[in-house]
């Protein structure tokens, strides 16, 4: 079985992309924070930083413990969003793009020539001069080169930063047995426990297991995926369809209390509801939760026929925030969420509602808000809270800016039909 994929994982994305902006910044230990907060957790660390043991999930005053001379910086979602497209077109000016995997991470399909070691290994190269020529030398990345995307994936992990790794078909399975279960892919905490439970401990165990004891594991086909691509094989995937719209948001220090925490949960509910409309879905259940100090919580959802349209989804949340008890506590954290979602298309319009009115009203207030800025119509509950729950860029998530930010100034439409990048993204923003 021949090479067939190329992966990129970009080292250190954010703080990679500050050090870049920021040449006094390089070689510097930096964190990136998603808001300024002495107990807030790291999203990046640069290599510098990870010597000293700050990593992913350090909060800021545990990295000035670790490392007196670390730089912490708020994150800007825009930027990074900014360099993830230069990053796309980059690379697509070498080699097509298969699938952005998330804001640090794209696959791409070898053909040709290209699926031979020695060109691949060119490829990738000229990817990486590439990268640097056009969107600057502090960009690096580990590629991975292998006959299917989980062990390209798995290969760009084996030699960081600015590795270059290739794993053939016949050197599998054992060029495996060296990497620990939770270093691949889709093997978490808690798939670990189940296949200790089921007697594998090992990278080799799991490789040698039969097809029945992996569906057994994994409780369905994808232990039969797991099998396949621990081979070289690239099985087929179902469509994947959006199952959730929401954001969650740790409370800065001036928003801990309940009035702000209230309209930043207005707030966070208006940007969802906009994207939902981008997105051409409908919701149907309404989920909302507040985290306080000393571990305390209060969580309720909220079930209605199906809507998209926000004074709705807002008459909703307001019902909720009226059932909830008196918790005399800080609040720290909240989170909005749309479940059920279901394709525009597939909706049958109420007989008795005016939802033509509703629909026009909704893509009137969304298409001023592109033009002009997130503050130029919004519902008054959140009035207070217009530049809380910025964009955030979670793992599968890569947010569209102009929506999520509303910055205005979005150009009227070109007709044509855009390029089209499959993306594999969940559409649920978190710190």
């Amino acid at each position: 079985m021949c090479l067939q994929f190329l992966f990129i994982d970009f080292n250190a994305f954010f703080a990679s992309v500050e050090q870049q902006e920021q040449p006094v910044l390089r070689g510097k230990p930096v964190v990136v924070l998603p808001v300024m907060a002495e107990n807030t957790a790291c999203i990046a660390a640069s290599y510098e930083a990870k010597k000293f043991g700050i990593k992913t999930g350090t909060t800021a005053k545990d990295a000035r413990n670790m490392c007196p001379e670390v730089t912490i910086l708020a994150a800007r979602p825009s930027l990074y969003v900014q360099y993830h497209k230069r990053l796309i077109e980059a690379v697509e000016s070498c080699v097509p793009v298969h699938s952005v995997r998330s804001i640090d991470e794209m696959a791409c399909t070898l053909s040709g020539s290209q699926q031979q070691k020695e060109q691949a290994i060119n490829l990738a190269k000229k990817i990486k001069r590439t990268i640097a020529s056009q969107v600057g030398e502090y960009m690096r990345a580990s590629i991975g080169i292998a006959p299917n995307i989980f062990l390209a994936k798995t290969a760009s992990d084996m030699q960081k930063p600015d590795g270059l790794v290739v794993i053939e078909q016949e050197q599998l399975p054992s060029i495996l047995y060296r990497l620990e279960l939770q270093d691949l892919t889709g093997i978490g905490r808690n798939m670990v426990k189940r296949l200790y439970r089921n007697g594998i401990y090992t990278v080799e165990q799991l490789c040698s297991a039969e097809k029945d004891m992996l569906r057994t594991v994994w409780g369905g086909i994808e232990g039969n995926r797991m099998y396949e691509r621990l081979r070289g094989i690239e099985p087929p995937l179902p469509v994947s369809h959006h199952t959730t719209v929401g954001h969650s948001h740790m409370l800065t220090p001036s928003e801990r209390n309940i009035s702000c925490a209230v309209a930043v949960m207005h707030r966070m509910l208006q940007k969802s509801a906009m994207r939902l409309r981008n997105m051409k879905y409908r919701t149907s259940t309404l989920y909302v939760g507040i985290r306080y100090y000393n571990n305390k919580q209060w969580s309720e959802q909220i079930t209605f026929t199906d809507t998209s349209d926000t004074l709705l989804l807002t008459q909703a949340l307001t019902a909720l925030l009226d059932r909830r008890p008196v918790i005399r506590e800080t609040p720290l954290q909240v989170s909005v969420t749309l479940l059920n979602l279901t394709p525009e298309a597939e909706h049958t319009p109420s007989l008795f509602d005016n939802e033509e009115r509703s629909s026009a009203l909704n893509a009137a207030v969304d298409e001023l808000n592109l033009r002009f800025g997130k503050q130029a119509l919004y519902f008054g509950k959140a009035h207070s809270a217009l530049e809380s729950s910025p964009a955030r860029i979670a793992f599968h998530h890569i947010p569209d800016i102009e929506i999520e930010d509303g910055k205005g100034g979005r150009p009227k439409k070109k007709k044509g039909k855009p390029k089209d990048i499959h993306s594999q993204q969940d559409e649920h923003d978190a710190e």
